[in-house]
Parts: structure tokens; sequence; C-alpha cells
């Protein structure tokens, strides 16, 4: 796909609004039904049933940081003749403890619910950060329990060779990125110098300074190749270091939890009890967002969060922004998770679609082509439809790609299954 044309106009940014549906797509008349559920270690989540009447097929839909009840591929999962669950995790709406290994959890006491109520054919569609945690909860539960992941990435029991994990019926996968710890290094600002400090910056490698090729949007940044090899170098270091200073963290709380079981003192005791929270910085420097012309596509200039990389890299809100030690190296580490669709997705035996969005500022061509080519399974399809990360219309005038996509995940679950 070539840019589009000059570039002039610049990426909105994707909120979760624009993954909600539109009320007149809801028009024929459906139940939804709270589903309080809790987890077999004992935590609680909420997961919503919207039905028809009758089915004995389910879409689930679930991300591990978000719940989005009204995800705008439920009107077509109903209008297929299923049934569409759609929960969250137990730290929806706040990130900073998030471990994947524990969200597996959530996924299973989705799925046991599911089977008690007696749905017979169950399709995980994980979309956007949805993709690895379902790719990784697909591939434990496929394994024997003595083979299963038994210690986090920070080191704390799994307990997986006792988990209850049912095996799902199919996969579908919609704009999914390679896993949040790919996304969040593929996007880390490695021109930071200290961690402390965010407005740090060493100039070789800073993304956003004219000497080194960028350009304030709607224009295209254009990247030298050297520059490029540099910065992609340095974003895998930094990723290390701050893993680096994770693991510190964890192993000197361990290391006076160990000296407390032999009497210790009072600072041992304090060390035993903390919960260290650190700040994680310029995570929204995807050079892919600012220089349409690497790994081309019909996007803008701009990234999820929008147009302005100095608000966007600088500001409160961005991925990963505030992590405890235990979520940066399970969740945000691009070295360390292991809810990565290129650990997880060669796991996939059974049916799967994968449906990429050609203007999408968060998942790009490469990305899904990497994405599908690790899919193990000979059932696999995959469509391209135009629009943005969450699948609306790229220009004024244009049919949502959200109508799309679903035009394309019903026939594929009514051909399937």
């Amino acid at each position: 796909m070539a840019a589009s044309p000059n570039n002039k106009k610049v990426a909105v940014t994707a909120g979760l609004r624009g993954a909600s549906w539109q009320p007149e797509r809801m028009a024929k008349p459906f139940s939804s039904t709270p589903c309080p559920l809790v987890t077999q270690d004992g935590q609680g989540a909420l997961g919503v049933l919207f039905s028809r009447g009758g089915e004995r097929k389910v879409v689930f839909i679930m991300h591990p940081r978000e719940l989005v009840v009204t995800h705008y591929l439920v009107p077509e999962v109903l209008d297929a003749g299923w049934a569409c669950w759609v929960q969250g995790a137990r730290s929806v709406g706040n990130d900073l403890r998030l471990e994947h290994e524990f969200a597996l959890y959530d996924v299973a006491a989705g799925m046991r619910r599911l089977r008690e109520m007696g749905f017979e054919t169950i399709v995980l569609l994980g979309n956007s950060g949805g993709a690895g945690l379902f790719t990784y909860y697909n591939q434990q539960s496929l394994c024997a329990p003595e083979r299963r992941i038994a210690k986090t990435p920070a080191g704390r029991a799994t307990k997986f060779e006792t988990a209850d994990f049912p095996v799902v019926d199919g996969i579908a996968l919609v704009s999914p990125h390679p896993g949040q710890g790919i996304l969040l290094m593929n996007a880390l600002d490695p021109s930071v110098i200290d961690e402390a400090d965010p407005f740090s910056v060493d100039s070789a490698l800073d993304p956003f300074s004219e000497s080194n090729g960028f350009r304030l949007p709607p224009e295209s940044s254009r990247y030298g190749a050297d520059f490029i090899e540099r910065y992609r170098v340095a974003q895998r270091e930094r990723v290390a270091r701050i893993d680096a200073h994770a693991r510190h963290l964890v192993e000197r709380r361990q290391a006076a939890r160990e000296r407390l079981k032999s009497g210790g003192s009072r600072d041992d005791k304090a060390l035993a009890s903390h919960g260290p929270i650190f700040q994680v910085w310029r995570t929204d420097a995807d050079l892919r967002c600012w220089d349409t012309s690497l790994d081309p596509s019909d996007r803008y200039v701009g990234s999820l969060w929008g147009s302005d990389p100095f608000i966007s890299n600088l500001g409160s809100v961005g991925f990963g922004r505030i992590v405890t030690p235990e979520s940066w190296l399970s969740t945000w580490s691009g070295l360390s998770s292991n809810a990565s669709l290129a650990k997880c997705a060669s796991s996939i035996e059974q049916p799967a679609l994968l449906i990429e969005y050609t203007g999408d500022n968060c998942v790009f061509p490469a990305d899904a082509d990497a994405i599908f080519d690790t899919i193990s399974t000979s059932r696999k399809e995959r469509y391209r439809v135009r629009g943005n990360h969450h699948g609306q219309a790229l220009d004024e005038g244009e049919i949502s790609g959200q109508l799309v996509a679903g035009e394309h995940l019903g026939r594929w679950l009514q051909d399937h299954f």
C-alpha cells in the first residue's frame, strides 16, 4: 500500500469511544445479562452476555485493561446468530498491577461460566491488546499442565499446573498488535538519558528533532536508515535497563523476606512489605507513526494517541506510564512478557481469522504479516479493511471499516462453525 499523498491529514485519537457500536446497529431486540465471576485464584471479574435467545454458540470478547461492553462487533455477532460475551479483567480501568499470567485466570472464569450456560462452541475474539491475552491463554490451555509456564517474569508462581483452562473452538484476531510489550518497545523513546527525568534527552537519538528527520504533522518525517538502526537498538537497550531495574526491586524485596525468616530487622520488614511503583515516560515514539514511508499503508501521520507527539510522549496518559516491577515485566516489557503473538500464535491449531485495518497507527502491515505467518493452523483466513485502529472511516463519506469487518466476521463464523 502506498502512503497517503503528502499526508496532509493527521491521525485522530482512536479513543475508547471509537470501539463502541452505533446505537442504530442494535435496533433489533436483545438481552444483556451481567454475570459476576469468581476466578480460580479467588479474584472477581465481570462478564456481560448479549443474546437474542436460544444460541448455543458464543463469541468471547475481552481486553486485559478495558471493559468494552459496547464493542462495535457485538451487533454483527448477534446478527450471525451467535451470542456475545464481553468480559473485563480483574484490573479493568487500572492496569497498574496487571500481570498477564493472572489475567489468564480471568479468561478461564469466563470460559467455565459459558460452558456452564450450555454453550457448545466458544470463539475468542482478541481485539488489539486482547489478541496477546487470548493467544497466551490458548497456548497455555493446550499445554499439558506440567509443561505450562511455572513462574511469572518476576518469579511469582503461576500455579498453572493446577489451573482449569477450558480449550476454545476458534480464535479471531481484529487489529491485533504484537503484544503489549512489543507494542511499547516499538514506541519507546530511547533518547531518555535519565529515567527519573522525563526531559532528559540524548540529541543523537531524539526522534522529534529536525536534525534527525522529524517534521511537524501533518508533514511526514523522514528518518535516515542509520538513525533508524541506531534507534531500534537503543529501544531494546532501554527496555533491558528498565527490566534490570524492575528485577532489582523484586530481588531486593525477596531478599528482605528471606532475612525475616531468620529474624531480620525493622528495615527488612519495611522492604519486605514495600510494593514499589515507578513511572515510564516517553512511550509514544514509534518512528512509523511519524514517518509514513516506513512500512507504508493508508494511515495518516500520528499515533494511536493523536498527532502531537509532544503531548502524547510527555503527557499523563500513555501506555505503561505507571507500573509495578511485576506488571512491567509481565505486560509492558518487550523482552520479558510472555503475552506476545510471536511467542503464542504458533500454538493456534483451531480455525483462525485475522482482520487488519489498512490505516491503523498501532498495527502496521509488517506486524500483521508476521502474525499471520506465525499462526500455525492451515485453517486460517485474513482480510484487509480500510479504517483506523478501531475500524473508523479514514475519510468523510467512506463506509465504516467496522461494518466491513463485521461482515467478514459473521461470514467466517457461519462458514467454519
